[in-house]
């Protein structure tokens, strides 16, 4: 089976990832929605969304029970509700760019994951090979490149709205995200300093970057998250920031603007816009986890290849070290990492209380911007002393 999937055409073998990685992500998305009314219940001490019971499929033992306890069954209602409602266009819209917004928030919020590495499996030499969709070495660069493009649909979704609460969220997206790009950029250089010693192949390639966290030795097997701890607390407040959650969420802030980009929004259309988000998450999360918690490395010091090779040990299972078995287990390990990752989002939004604009902006410029630069000029100094 792996050897004909191996044989395929390489654009044959893209499209296939391409598309399950699709099947994956946007389901996902859909999910957190429910998940994030779950975890709003038990924040709030509340049973959260479980009385959608249909008759049928509740009755069926077990299952159903399980189902409808955790919400399954409003996830279900929710989909179909949004797919199938009157899609209502208000008659002041620019119609094109209002239809358009959505569409535009989707394409970078499932196009980054192409760069992003998801897994590893072990090949007959013993070498590790990723799993992903581009293994390229420009990969952190096309991450943020990608995902610089999302303010342009809120952009798009407030100007096309031709009101005035959407606009402003939509100068408060652009506006928030110039001030803390620049912060999470400068949080990263370090990283890609390490990582690319004088004398070695420049690379930025995030892989590269999991591979620095899974050698042998002491410091070879720290994260980073323990060596730039500064790097790691930037860049996690950044991702809140750049997707656009609370305590950062000035684009929509319900208390202020209604609903701001996306007010005039309802239905299909509405939904795209939060699966955006969702996505976004994921991705951001990911990205977190590959820089500074060792990506698919279960523990610091505990590489992938040392786990797979001492489970074979312990237990003589030769289907231990096959490709595929090695493949899951990365990506489990790694999925379980960014779904820990999506809980401690959803639990910071209903724990902590919204910041006001002008908080957001001076966090922005006055306290992240300063700390990023002072930290990256610290860790210029230090690496070129250990390197020299």
């Amino acid at each position: 089976m792996i050897d004909f999937y191996f044989s395929l055409p390489d654009i044959v073998r893209y499209i296939i990832q391409g598309i399950a990685v699709i099947c994956f992500l946007f389901p996902v998305g859909a999910a957190c929605s429910m998940a994030e009314r779950k975890v709003a219940a038990w924040a709030q001490d509340r049973p959260g969304p479980n009385r959608a019971r249909p008759w049928l499929l509740a009755r069926i033992p077990i299952i159903g029970p399980i189902l409808g306890y955790f919400g399954i069954f409003n996830l279900m209602a929710d989909g179909g509700k949004l797919l199938f409602r009157e899609d209502i266009t208000p008659g002041h819209v620019n119609k094109f760019y209002f239809v358009m917004a959505p569409i535009v928030a989707m394409t970078p919020a499932l196009s980054t994951i192409v760069f992003v590495p998801f897994g590893a499996y072990l090949d007959s030499a013993g070498q590790i090979l990723p799993v992903m969709l581009a293994n390229v070495d420009i990969g952190i660069l096309g991450v943020f490149a990608l995902a610089s493009l999302s303010v342009y649909s809120l952009i798009l979704a407030g100007w096309a709205s031709n009101s005035k609460y959407p606009f402003l969220g939509a100068i408060r997206a652009s506006a928030q995200l110039i001030s803390y790009e620049l912060s999470m950029t400068l949080a990263v250089v370090p990283v890609l300093l390490w990582i690319n010693a004088p004398g070695t192949t420049g690379s930025l390639s995030l892989v590269r970057v999991v591979e620095f966290q899974s050698q042998p030795g002491f410091w070879g097997g720290m994260w980073f998250v323990f060596i730039m701890p500064v790097s790691a607390f930037i860049f996690l407040i950044t991702i809140f920031a750049e997707t656009n959650r609370q305590p950062f969420d000035m684009p929509e802030s319900e208390a202020d603007l209604v609903g701001g980009y996306h007010t005039e929004y309802g239905s299909y259309k509405w939904s795209l816009f939060f699966v955006a988000e969702y996505c976004q998450m994921i991705v951001g999360s990911g990205i977190f986890i590959l820089l500074f918690l060792g990506g698919w490395n279960p523990l610091p010091w505990i590489p992938l290849a040392d786990l797979v090779n001492w489970l074979h040990d312990l237990l003589h299972w030769q289907w231990l070290l096959h490709p595929i078995f090695v493949g899951l287990l990365s990506i489990g390990i790694f999925v379980t990492k960014v779904l820990i990752f999506i809980f401690i989002f959803m639990w910071v939004r209903w724990t902590l209380p919204r910041f006001r604009y002008d908080q957001v902006m001076r966090i922005g410029w006055q306290r992240l911007l300063p700390l990023s630069i002072a930290n990256l000029v610290v860790y210029i100094i230090a690496i070129a002393l250990l390197q020299k």
